[in-house]
């Protein structure tokens, strides 16, 4: 953008140079007026062919030629810089890098995943599917080259300036999957410098890098290959377990879905049992358990088990059934 700048800037400058040097030249050789002068300095260096508006003297001519020589070249190169900006895209690049800034300004409550490589693009996957904002930040240009429909920045998601750029002081959750545990590190400590409120979701590859980035100020920590090889082996003990528990887990799954559901003060469930709240024998759905404000998870709760505001329902029932479920648990306006 700079370069680009910097290359408009000079072409400008030296079609005034070379105009200027013209003008200047016919009024104090042929002692013409100004617009004579401009008029015959255009129409040489553009090389478009009209008589001169009076005749030249033999200095005159020699100046013409000089001109010629000069002016020519320089047009060219501004004519040059111009298609270059239309028909390589370049201005198309500006206009999309504006509008990118105006969409990065525009973020509030958003998510930020740092990196989009196969980790980076389910995780936005997701999120899109569940019609959240978010945006990207990658700094490799291959990967850039192959992302589409994304809001994605290219930097690098260690330095405090990109975060900044995405509207970190104003983001809900940052989610870190760069390809090293010492790049998520670093994001980690930037993000929560940056926002001491922010939700931090990082990475780690190598034993003992959890405690590391817990330590750094993640609020969790996943580790793909512990998760993948406990998966696996769950496959092989418990089939059923794991195919339940894709099944209702698998993203667009309309017949069953596991949701995690809010109760919001104010809601007309705060206060009530399961029971009372007739959750399964209306709507048909399993609370699978109860995650309390205090962090305390109550699995597998019974049908005398109250409901507070704040607490949230691990729920498992029909999509359709789930949605009518998360209006309840808002509260009254």
């Amino acid at each position: 953008m700079e370069k680009l700048r910097r290359r408009l800037i000079l072409s400008a400058a030296l079609i005034v140079l070379i105009i200027s040097f013209g003008t200047a030249g016919y009024m104090s050789i042929e002692r013409w007026s100004f617009l004579d002068s401009v008029y015959m300095t255009i129409i040489t260096i553009t090389t478009v062919g009209f008589k001169e508006i009076h005749d030249l003297s033999f200095s005159g001519k020699l100046f013409t030629i000089i001109l010629i020589i000069g002016g020519v070249g320089t047009a060219l190169y501004a004519l040059g810089t111009g298609a270059k900006l239309v028909l390589e895209g370049e201005l198309q690049e500006i206009f999309g890098r504006k509008r990118l800034e105006k969409k990065l300004k525009e973020l509030k409550d958003h998510y930020i995943i740092c990196g989009h490589g196969r980790m980076g693009k389910i995780i936005a996957r997701e999120l899109k599917h569940e019609n959240l904002n978010f945006v990207v930040i990658e700094k490799n240009p291959d990967i850039l080259r192959e992302t589409e429909d994304v809001l994605i920045l290219e930097g690098d998601a260690a330095k405090d300036e990109t975060l900044k750029k995405v509207g970190i002081e104003k983001a809900k959750c940052l989610i870190s999957v760069l390809p090293t545990d010492a790049e998520n590190l670093f994001v980690v400590l930037s993000a929560r410098g940056l926002n001491p409120n922010l939700l931090i979701v990082a990475r780690a590859g190598e034993e003992g890098s959890e405690k590391k980035l817990l330590r750094a100020g993640a609020d969790r920590v996943v580790s793909p290959y512990h998760i993948g090889g406990l998966r696996m082996a769950h496959s092989v003990l418990k089939p059923a377990v794991v195919d339940f528990i894709e099944f209702a887990t698998k993203s667009g799954n309309i017949d069953l879905q596991l949701e995690e559901i809010t109760i919001q003060e104010g809601s007309r469930l705060a206060g009530l049992t399961l029971d009372e709240c007739g959750m399964g024998r209306e709507l048909g759905i399993i609370i699978v358990a109860i995650k309390q404000l205090n962090g305390k998870m109550k699995f597998n709760p019974t049908f005398r088990s109250a409901i507070s505001a704040g607490d949230t329902l691990i729920a498992v029932g029909e999509t359709s059934k789930l949605k009518i479920l998360e209006d309840m648990a808002v509260g009254k306006k």
